[in-house]
């Protein structure tokens, strides 16, 4: 296995006794939650009281939407890992259906100008989060079913990036850059785990960077926006407005943060307070203190996620190893691309910050992506080597 030897004279979180949750990934995982949830509420306060009336209109839809998420999580975690994978196929199907829907008239609903959404009453359904959680469960089954084809041949390793391609086509159509560039990185990722030659993997990522950089320039708001990141104080009123904001409220914070509840720049100096720049309010309120706790929390994820997948893999579970790495470079990737905008250290992208940011669709896909982790992580635990044999006389319960 092709994976496995990535994983080789590292040290790996080690399984303990018993197969319950992994308590750190659990831990780290509810924390982000939980301060996600006191954070929207402060973040949003203003804005919600002045689109409803209610100051806690926003938290109060969060709330909901993380115990749907956390109910959607439990049932994933209690589904074995065959039945997902024979489903590989359906979700691929229904990813791509999604992601074609939304850009229907009269279906997908326009909004920042942006075609990301499906309105379903009262909720809006943002089609390109639970695609990508599909895309990763097909990508994952594809990889562990042509592991060696993957990585000797030219054909199989073109099928995946054909249909990751196909998606980010779709995705820019909406336009949504930031989902269509985590969604490239996370197949760079999976690919590089399943030990594709390097050759192949430098020829896709160069190719993949030129695309952005093109689909970059070729749009006069992308590059507007490119452009103001590398000096947004050059246009503080226009280009540079967002950008200079989030720096003020990280600038007010100092090391301890201004207390929480008063922070200044969600009154309207900040857009997207509660959605994309969340840890611009988590800066000014909570400091640098509480900035680097929520790194380190998104750092303790990760490590404990990819744990998970060199486990499965030494177990023998190529589809469970896969599947954890893909969710664990995700969540990885768009936390570090989140926070990096706000901070100044990246262009400005419509990402939200995975389990803390206000945004139902993501928040449920993160719950079930995170349930899928620890039933990968509970199978290997279990069953190790002998899980494939298992799984082929009927499935694990």
């Amino acid at each position: 296995m092709g994976a496995v030897s990535l994983t080789r004279g590292r040290r790996i979180p080690a399984a303990r006794g018993g197969a319950g949750p992994d308590p750190w990934l659990l831990g780290a995982g509810a924390a982000l939650a939980a301060l996600g949830l006191v954070m929207v509420a402060s973040a949003s306060i203003a804005a919600a009281e002045r689109a409803t009336g209610s100051g806690l209109y926003y938290a109060l839809r969060h709330a909901v939407a993380l115990g749907i998420g956390a109910g959607a999580g439990w049932l994933a975690w209690r589904v074995p890992l065959a039945a997902w994978r024979r489903a590989a196929p359906a979700l691929l199907g229904v990813a791509l259906a999604l992601l074609v829907l939304v850009l229907v008239p009269g279906i997908g609903h326009e909004a920042n100008g942006s075609q990301r959404w499906i309105r379903l009453g009262p909720v809006g359904l943002q089609p390109s989060e639970l695609a990508r959680l599909m895309l990763i469960v097909y990508l994952a089954d594809h990889l562990a079913r042509r592991a060696a084809e993957v990585r000797t041949s030219l054909r199989g390793f073109l099928v995946p990036v054909g249909v990751m391609g196909l998606a980010c086509v779709l995705l820019l159509a909406e336009p949504d850059f930031g989902a269509a560039a985590v969604l490239a990185a996370t197949l760079l990722a999976m690919l590089f785990l399943a030990g594709v030659p390097l050759g192949r993997f430098a020829a896709l990522a160069g190719a993949l960077a030129l695309a952005a950089g093109a689909a970059a320039v070729a749009s006069p708001y992308r590059f507007a926006r490119l452009t103001a990141f590398l000096n947004p104080w050059a246009d503080p009123f226009d280009s540079g407005f967002q950008l200079t904001q989030s720096l003020i409220a990280f600038g007010r914070g100092g090391w301890l943060g201004v207390g929480l509840g008063e922070s200044v720049q969600k009154l309207f100096y900040l857009p997207e307070a509660h959605t994309d720049f969340l840890p611009a309010v988590i800066g000014e309120e909570l400091g640098l203190a509480g900035t680097l706790a929520v790194i380190a929390l998104y750092a303790v994820l990760v490590w404990r996620i990819l744990g998970v997948a060199a486990r499965a893999w030494r177990g023998g579970l190529d589809f469970a190893g896969h599947l954890a790495a893909g969710v664990g470079a995700w969540l990885g990737i768009q936390s570090s691309v989140n926070l990096g905008v706000s901070m100044g250290l990246l262009p400005t992208k419509g990402l939200t910050l995975p389990l803390m940011s206000y945004g139902g669709t993501s928040l449920v896909a993160t719950c079930v992506a995170l349930g899928l982790v620890l039933r990968a992580d509970r199978e290997a635990r279990l069953w190790g080597g002998d899980a494939l044999t298992r799984i082929g006389a009927g499935g694990m319960r």
